[in-house]
């Protein structure tokens, strides 16, 4: 009796590898039914014939199958016997057919439950994979939207460990609007190796590893980069993944990881630190870097410098009238702000701030209007000592402090004021004289007795160890407090705020609040820019190197005499003898004008005239 085990154990594993196998069986068992029907037909010489005719085998096998398939074929059946066969032959059908449709039905269930899980290959090339979710995700796609907006059927992959149809609702009542883009999504373990590869990241033009919303986030992406980059059989040409790495310790580990060109690593404690630095001593800068940042509007591009080759860096500026030039790529090296007799080169790249790619054209007119009579030599802005407020206390302090230390004067003071008075590490300050004091940044009556009227410059720091919400909560609170007590007192100030959730933004503008450094949204809006280009990770580190030219806002006054209309020309002219790039102007009667983008006119046409009043500032990229 083995073979009847054997059969029996190759039935139950064939009836077990899925419905396929089933139908199989099903084939074949009517198949065998239908055939030993007609045999017996044949055999016994049944016949539905009035007159006694018997059929032959294939002529049986088909009455047979006629009943197996429709039992509706029997009404004309004439004979007890023929009518008892092919009522057996009609049997076997319905329980073919009942199981048949239910195996189908089951099997097409599962597929759809397979396709809901999103575990199926995306077979897509030339689009842009995020691997991850956190909350950096929204703001991401929202500029790659933007970024996809003047091209067609461009597609964003999405692999993360979530439940896809959660991922797709979520990012359907968030994204209002797609555009040309289309937006799939799939479910995978960043930290497995074979997960991510349903995003197809061998055919991906750009990869962007989110950072987890978690304490161990930086080990997070460093063993998914492991997964993605040093799998056997990874592709021969470099990735393009940009990711975010937290804490500046793990930056070197990160960097040990990322092989070759695959990996460009953002700090973004480092880049917030310089941001809210540079920030808190200029009003608007803020609104600058944001700008520069957003797909949307005015941006940065590179071009081909061929057709400037021999010219002048000053020559090549009054060149462009719908966009300003702000640097050169040179044999690898990003120039910003060059000197002004700096001769292009024909493999040199042109870097400038233009609206879009096919907006960056050489429409500048060759005898530009210049009106130098309204030059202002004279006056010049004193660099003074300066007082500024630490209100809080994260990890992205202690770099705020350092650099602050490499732009004030000497004889400065800073005092910080928090609950975490045991975290502060001891500084080694020249230029400035520390104040540590231990309170709540909520309370009033903190806040009026380290009388903030009387400081330079005020940084409103979140508290990263508590919840996002329950952090801003506390920011908008101390913020609310220094604005009444700014009243009170009938003076400005001058504040950073450090939001972690953008939505909360609006609150803060309410608050009459002047800049801004919303931490998670500068990250995700720097990934989206070096995800479209690489080079662009190179221009901001030398933007916002204390060592390079960095961005300026400086009083007008100091370049041209108020009250008279003139174009962007003439400062052009006016701020390159000082050896500065002229890239735009703040309008402070439009400071505290949302919808005018904060009085931030960035890249304005050179041709237009403006008259300028007193409080207004020149945008320039300078050395100091």
């Amino acid at each position: 009796m083995n073979w009847k085990n054997n059969l029996r154990y190759y039935f139950e594993n064939t009836i077990s590898s899925g419905p396929i196998a089933v139908i199989k069986w099903l084939g074949i068992i009517s198949f065998i039914s239908i055939f030993i029907i007609g045999l017996l037909i044949v055999i016994f010489g049944i016949s539905d014939d009035p007159e006694g005719n018997p059929l032959n085998l294939l002529e049986a096998i088909w009455q047979s199958l006629m009943a197996t398939l429709d039992s509706g074929t029997m009404g004309g059946d004439v004979g007890w016997s023929f009518r008892v066969l092919r009522f057996g032959a009609t049997l076997v059908g319905i329980f073919v057919i009942s199981m048949l449709i239910g195996i189908i039905s089951s099997g097409i269930d599962e597929k759809l439950e397979e396709l809901k899980k999103g575990k199926s290959f995306v077979n897509e090339k030339n689009h842009t994979l995020i691997i991850g979710w956190s909350n950096k995700i929204f703001s991401i796609i929202e500029e790659l939207i933007e970024a996809n907006a003047n091209q067609q059927n461009q597609r964003i992959v999405i692999v993360a460990d979530r439940d896809k149809v959660e991922m797709e609702d979520e990012i359907k009542s968030k994204i209002q609007e797609l555009k040309s883009t289309r937006i799939i999504v799939r479910n995978g373990n960043p930290l497995v190796v074979g997960d991510t590869l349903v995003g197809n990241p061998d055919e991906a033009r750009s990869i962007i590893l989110l950072s987890p919303d978690e304490a161990d986030a930086d080990m997070h992406v460093i063993k998914s980069m492991l997964s993605l980059t040093n799998r056997s059989n990874r592709k021969k040409d470099t990735y393009r993944i940009v990711t975010e790495i937290k804490n500046r310790n793990n930056l070197e580990a990160a960097q040990l990881v990322g092989q070759a060109d695959d990996v460009i690593l953002v700090d973004s404690s480092e880049l917030v630190a310089h941001i809210t630095t540079q920030t808190c001593r200029q009003s608007g800068l803020s609104v600058v870097y944001s700008t520069l940042l957003r797909f949307e509007g005015d941006e940065i591009y590179m071009i081909d410098a061929k057709s400037y080759s021999g010219k002048t860096y000053k020559e090549v500026l009054f060149m462009f009238n719908s966009s300003v030039i702000i640097g050169v790529y040179s044999s690898g090296k990003i120039r910003i702000n060059p000197s002004m007799d700096y001769a292009i080169q024909a493999q040199d790249e042109l870097i400038g701030i233009t609206s879009d790619d096919d907006t960056f054209i050489p429409d500048g007119k060759s005898s530009p209007d210049i009106d130098s009579s309204i030059f202002n030599f004279d006056r010049k802005s004193n660099s003074s000592k300066e007082r500024t407020l630490i209100l809080g206390w994260n990890e992205t302090a202690i770099t705020m402090v350092n650099e602050l230390e490499n732009y004030v004067q000497p004889g400065s003071e800073l005092c910080i004021l928090t609950e975490q008075l045991h975290a502060l590490p001891t500084f080694e300050l020249n230029n400035q004289t520390l104040r540590l004091m231990e309170g709540d940044i909520q309370h009033r009556k903190t806040l009026e007795s380290l009388q903030p009227e009387l400081f330079d410059n005020i940084i409103i720091l979140s508290n990263h160890d508590i919840d996002v919400q329950q952090s801003d909560s506390k920011t908008l609170i101390c913020l609310l407090h220094l604005r009444s007590i700014a009243e009170k007192k009938s003076t400005q100030l001058k504040i950073v705020s450090e939001m972690r959730d953008i939505r909360n933004r609006e609150i803060a503008v309410v608050a009459k609040a002047d800049d801004f450094i919303v931490g998670d949204n500068i990250i995700s809006l720097l990934i989206a820019q070096i995800a479209e280009n690489h080079k662009l990770k190179a221009i901001f580190d030398e933007l916002l190197n204390a060592d390079g030219s960095e961005i300026y806002l400086k009083p007008m006054e100091d370049y041209i005499q108020l009250g008279k209309p003139t174009n962007f020309y003439t400062l052009v002219e006016r701020a390159a003898q000082a050896n500065q790039t002229a890239i735009g102007y703040r309008l402070i009667s439009d400071k505290e004008n949302e919808h005018r983008n904060f009085g931030v006119q960035l890249n304005p046409r050179k041709d237009e005239l403006v008259s300028f009043s007193s409080g207004d500032l020149l945008i320039v990229i300078s050395e100091d």
